[in-house]
């Protein structure tokens, strides 16, 4: 495959799957828990903005056609979106949004971690800067997933449910193809099944002392980064995508 080919698809997954959860995370604006958990989920939905449009923006770069950041995360539908399945899942409650956003954080962070390393020197640089948002972003869910597991009866059962619901996306954290291995041997991707046993341990870690199990065996959702995603994102894409739809000769 050709590297800018590869490079694009690439960028557009990092970027669509940070841009989703986002989109997740400030769903909560106005309705959190308390009010610092409202302004916290907030934010952290403005720094996965922030990933999505340095990766979008690059991605417009390689592509050469013409179009804009905005461009790419408005007018595709979901058939054409990239991102991983666990982050397009709804938000049912506040323990289910901490445990998606740490199983998703905790890869993503190993993976940004890697990516500075890139002989990319846009993507290395893009990685530094989201390296240190997911380092918050992780240590904010782990503490949180903590408190409610060892919290009481049913904060205890509402995070127990979030993981099980959660953990057949989480194979597909680390699903690889074409795209990932032509640019893993130009030294600009990441192996991401080398990041597993880390992954594991971050996890592990977090679980017991939840005191949660983690699940064992179960079916395993693949298939976002090429497009096959659950009914769940076309939902997402019509709230998301209406305004510049509706009006998409506006200048904002």
């Amino acid at each position: 495959m050709e590297t800018n080919i590869a490079l694009y698809k690439y960028c557009v997954r990092i970027a669509d799957t940070s841009l989703i959860l986002a989109q997740r995370m400030c769903e909560w604006c106005g309705h959190g828990p308390i009010l610092e958990e409202d302004i916290a989920m907030s934010n952290m939905g403005l720094d996965l903005i922030g990933q999505s449009r340095g990766f979008y923006s690059y991605a417009a770069k390689l592509e050469s056609k013409g179009r804009t950041e905005d461009d790419i995360a408005y007018f595709r539908n979901e058939r054409e979106f990239l991102n991983r399945c666990i982050v397009e899942q709804p938000n049912t409650n506040f323990a289910f949004t901490m445990m998606r956003s740490f199983l998703h954080g905790c890869l993503a962070y190993l993976q940004f971690r890697t990516l500075v390393k890139s002989k990319d020197d846009t993507i290395a640089g893009l990685s530094e800067k989201a390296l240190k948002e997911m380092t918050y972003h992780v240590r904010h869910a782990s503490e949180w997933i903590i408190r409610l597991g060892d919290g009481t009866d049913v904060s205890h059962e509402k995070v127990k449910e979030a993981l099980e619901n959660l953990w057949q996306f989480t194979d597909e954290l680390f699903e690889m193809d074409e795209v990932d291995q032509a640019l893993i041997k130009s030294g600009i991707a990441c192996d991401i099944s080398m990041l597993r046993a880390e992954w594991d341990q971050m996890v592990n870690e977090v679980l017991a002392k939840a005191k949660l199990e983690r699940p064992l065996g179960g079916y395993q959702s693949k298939g976002g980064f090429n497009g096959a995603h659950t009914e769940h994102l076309g939902h997402l894409l019509s709230e998301m995508q209406y305004l510049p739809r509706a009006y998409p000769d506006a200048i904002w």
